[in-house]
């Protein structure tokens, strides 16, 4: 058993908060995101959040560190867009291995750091792999139903990039998250196995998706049971749901995951839901609050916050989840453990 997963059975891990949200709050210039080595680039960068890591590093680790002194156990990588696919749209498909592996190094020295100020608790850095913004699933063109644009094949190269770098960045777990479309998140984690095996390592591996609106499926049509089943062929620390929805919304397809997933169950959602601007209104106390009810109904085993989430939000939850035992991970006597064994394979 990894310390990892010896953690999960004794206590609540807790996951940052929004990278965005706070790297908003520095209202960096388009000078800015290029710094020095890329003044003279031919597109625009503003908005290129990874590209951070390597021109404004100062304040992706001050994040990290904010993070963590609210309580966080795990911060994620500064990674959402990590990919070749992602990176297009600024031609800096060339630098992707340079994003992930220096956000990697970033992040794991902030952790090392921490954990060496308080060894009794020790901190983790997750890879974050985004799910692009190309779909395998589903058709761009309303016209052609059929046309898809990227392949299983693209992206399964794309990711394992990513997660290679990553790797060798040294973070503790892998993170495919924000899943709207199943089929690139088993491409995913299709390259991750590829790459464990011929690595001869076993980093653990979290997968979090995101149910986008009231139906209560993925946007490639998924409920919460179907994406259970999809992916639970492979060996996961946790499955769960973030972004898109507030913590209250995502309650009852939390019920279903902990109805059926043998791994651990992750939540991160957002602080509430946007308003007519696309803000986050909703306080921590508030979000704690609603976040309790996973914890009385012993839902989880790791909490963090999405879209419009800060340190006051993460310490906040993480003040109330310290209240409450994790959720328990052994296998349920429920007779449709057999009935997703066989579904899944």
């Amino acid at each position: 058993m990894s310390k990892l997963e010896e953690l999960l059975s004794q206590k609540i891990l807790i996951l940052d908060g929004a990278m965005g949200t706070m790297l908003q709050e520095y209202k960096f210039s388009e000078e800015d995101f290029r710094g020095t080595r890329f003044a003279d680039w031919p597109v625009s960068l503003q908005g290129n959040n990874d590209l951070l890591s390597i021109t404004q590093p100062e304040a992706i680790a001050t994040i990290h560190r904010k993070y963590f002194d609210a309580g966080a156990d795990i911060v994620e990588t500064n990674t959402f867009s990590g990919t070749t696919i992602a990176m297009a749209d600024y031609k800096m498909e060339d630098l992707v291995y340079e994003l992930n592996y220096e956000s990697a190094k970033i992040a794991k020295a902030v952790a090392e750091e921490v954990t060496a100020e308080n060894p009794e608790k020790p901190r983790f850095v997750a890879g974050a792999i985004g799910p692009t913004n190309k779909t395998a699933s589903m058709s761009p063109d309303v016209n052609d139903p059929g046309y898809r644009a990227i392949s299983f094949e693209e992206l399964k190269i794309a990711y394992r990039q990513q997660a290679q770098a990553l790797i060798d960045g040294g973070v503790d777990i892998l993170l495919v998250e924000t899943v709207f479309d199943t089929l690139n998140a088993k491409a995913a984690l299709f390259a991750i196995e590829e790459l464990k095996e011929e690595l001869n390592i076993d980093i653990p591996v979290m997968v979090s998706g995101t149910i986008t609106d009231a139906s209560g499926r993925t946007l490639s049509g998924q409920t919460a049971e179907a994406f259970l089943i999809s992916v639970s062929h492979i060996p996961l620390l946790s499955i769960g749901f973030n972004c898109a929805l507030g913590a209250k919304q995502l309650t009852p397809h939390l019920e279903v995951l902990n109805r059926y997933s043998k791994s651990g169950i992750s939540a991160y959602p957002n602080a509430g839901l946007p308003n007519a601007f696309g803000e986050y209104d909703q306080d921590a106390q508030e979000m704690a609050t609603q976040i309790e009810e996973y914890l009385e109904k012993g839902l989880v085993n790791i909490l963090g916050g999405c879209c419009g989430t800060t340190p006051k939000h993460i310490k906040a939850i993480a003040e109330v989840a310290a209240k409450y035992e994790p959720r328990k991970i052994n296998l349920k006597e429920d007779p449709r453990h057999a009935e997703l064994d066989s579904a899944a394979n």
